[in-house]
């Protein structure tokens, strides 16, 4: 039999297996935070088959939740409406509740590594990094499987590409960690500073980038909510020191 649930660590798909309509939600907060595109948004909720998003997009819109348009080149976008605007501080409310009161262990039950960069990468503070292009590689380690491999990139316009694919660039800073490491640092379950520690995330390359770590990488807009969060130190130490 297939698992049930969403199989995310996100507390907002935990919130919905228990109060539904499953998906509608998820896709929402993908679209809040600033998917337009069928490509896009189906990144966001790597759960959901492409026939199903399409179908789940339409009943949206006959709810008024979304509204489709198309530019001059016939590319679709979506975006939500002024109605489904006023759920976005219940819904993150309702996140937030989850993320308190649903035990972390079970939280990070279902990693997913994909799901995570994807986060990662539009929660880049740019004014924090050296004024050019940056490359950072993250290798991530799941127990029993190969490495996989993702490379952030901040171009000097401050726009940031997630690539999957070596983009053949030359690599400021490497970020060697535990898959469910660094997604309990994203969450606020434990910090930079203990993971480091434990060995759990290994910097290796530019020092100043690497110190800065915790300064640009910004966690998850629900790692706040929890109480007794562990805060990020200002400054980190590299392998080797």
């Amino acid at each position: 039999m297939a698992p049930q649930g969403y199989q995310q660590f996100c507390p907002v798909a935990m919130a919905c297996e228990m109060l539904e309509p499953r998906w509608t939600m998820l896709i929402l907060c993908e679209m809040w935070s600033g998917s337009t595109r069928f490509s896009e948004i189906q990144r966001g909720v790597p759960g959901m088959s492409p026939s199903l998003l399409s179908r789940r997009l339409k009943e949206m819109e006959v709810k008024g939740l979304v509204t489709r348009t198309t530019d001059s080149d016939g590319h679709i976008d979506y975006r939500t409406t002024p109605t489904a605007d006023e759920l976005e501080p219940l819904v993150h409310a309702l996140g937030a509740w989850a993320h308190r009161h649903i035990d972390p262990d079970l939280q990070l039950e279902c990693l997913d590594d994909h799901l995570l960069m994807w986060n990662i990468r539009r929660k880049i503070v740019v004014s924090e990094l050296p004024r050019r292009k940056v490359v950072v590689q993250f290798i991530l380690k799941i127990d029993g499987k190969p490495d996989c491999n993702y490379w952030l990139i901040v171009r000097t316009d401050g726009a940031t590409d997630l690539c999957m694919v070596n983009p053949k660039f030359d690599v400021d800073l490497y970020v060697s960690a535990d898959l469910r490491a660094i997604t309990s640092v994203w969450m606020g379950h434990s910090s930079f500073a203990q993971e480091f520690a434990r060995e759990q995330i290994v910097l290796i390359g530019d020092k100043a980038l690497a110190r800065s770590l915790p300064r640009w990488l910004q966690r998850s807009s629900f790692a706040a909510s929890r109480p007794g969060a562990t805060a990020s130190p200002p400054s980190v130490r590299l392998a080797g020191e």
